[in-house]
């Protein structure tokens, strides 16, 4: 019921018009009091609703909600050669679209099936730590991909998807992007998106993949205060107003895309677009990992999805794990 609640109020003030407590009482069958505190929980997640006695209650700015008829009448069904109806789901609330889908496998998924959400309650970044996701700003996306060679081939998707994520960005906005290895996503130096991939099978046996991308799209002011690192979000920096709809079918496609270009190539193509686009290729870096820290050159990454770091004038491989790579200052 509560969940049914929410979505109902979304709906009613996406449009930006004013809509009283006695209305939305009378249409869920529920107290005003009850509505006040359905909104309350609302404003915690990230929309900003603001009330005036005698009006009712009223969204800051209107919302764009996405709309999945929408989305996939924007897909490339030549590409993907599957039916994108049953294979896009969209989501009001859930506790994490990377969750969801690892919860369907391995019987209840198709490759290349989308899960994209509003708001995340529990959205996962690296390492467990909490990914903000305020309500209906911002891009939570996870695909399912099945790794037909197993966990091996799963080393260089964190790549791939910056891959996807950069074309995506570059075509709806015209904004280039840096790629920071392993999963992060940069723009002017600071964090626009990040990766995260859950994986379930053996080494050497067909696996499952589930690839999670949360993209900071245009972030409500007072939930970027909650991020613990620096941050931005595209619309800052785009000239263009970006639709939410069609930004998400740009980047299925474009992940769709460059999965489908790593199962035939592999990552050995795409190495000169990383590299281009590589935030700290040649710079001084330093690789934390648990409590010792590394100091070296990033020289790139291999065609395995490892990280170059010289030290001492030898180039080593690092492949990834429990890592982190920053700016050696």
């Amino acid at each position: 019921m509560t969940k049914t609640v929410k979505e109902h109020l979304i709906k009613s003030l996406a449009a930006g018009d004013f809509i009283s407590g006695q209305l939305l009482g009378e249409q869920l069958n529920i107290s005003r009091t009850a509505i006040a505190k359905h909104v309350k929980a609302l404003t915690e997640m990230g929309l900003d609703i603001f009330s005036v006695t005698g009006k009712g209650y009223k969204l800051a700015q209107p919302l764009q909600l996405l709309e999945k008829d929408k989305i996939v009448s924007l897909l490339d069904t030549q590409t993907a050669k599957i039916n994108n109806q049953h294979l896009v789901e969209v989501h009001s609330l859930i506790d994490s679209t990377n969750d969801y889908l690892m919860r369907r496998l391995p019987n209840q998924v198709i490759t290349g099936q989308v899960c994209l959400a509003e708001y995340q309650s529990a959205g996962r970044g690296r390492r467990g730590r909490q990914w903000i996701s305020p309500f209906g700003s911002q891009i939570y996306l996870s695909m399912y991909w099945y790794l037909e060679q197993g966990l091996s081939a799963a080393m260089g998707l964190s790549l791939v998807t910056a891959l996807a994520v950069s074309d995506a960005v570059q075509a709806q906005s015209g904004v280039q992007v840096q790629l920071k290895w392993p999963n992060d996503i940069y723009l002017d130096g600071v964090k626009l998106a990040g990766i995260l991939i859950d994986l379930d099978g053996q080494a050497l046996e067909p696996s499952h993949c589930v690839i999670g991308i949360g993209l900071n799209l245009n972030m409500p002011v007072d939930m970027g205060k909650l991020i613990e690192q620096k941050w931005t979000d595209l619309q800052s920096h785009s000239k263009v107003k970006i639709d939410r709809n069609v930004f998400s079918a740009q980047l299925i496609n474009s992940l769709r895309q460059r999965l489908q270009q790593y199962q035939q190539t592999g990552l050995s193509s795409m190495l000169d677009e990383w590299h281009a686009h590589d935030a700290f290729l040649n710079q001084r870096v330093k690789l934390i990992t648990g409590e010792r820290i590394t100091q070296g050159i990033c020289r790139g990454v291999n065609n395995q999805g490892a990280l170059l770091l010289e030290v001492n004038g030898v180039v080593k491989p690092i492949y990834g794990g429990e890592v982190s790579l920053r700016m050696d200052q």
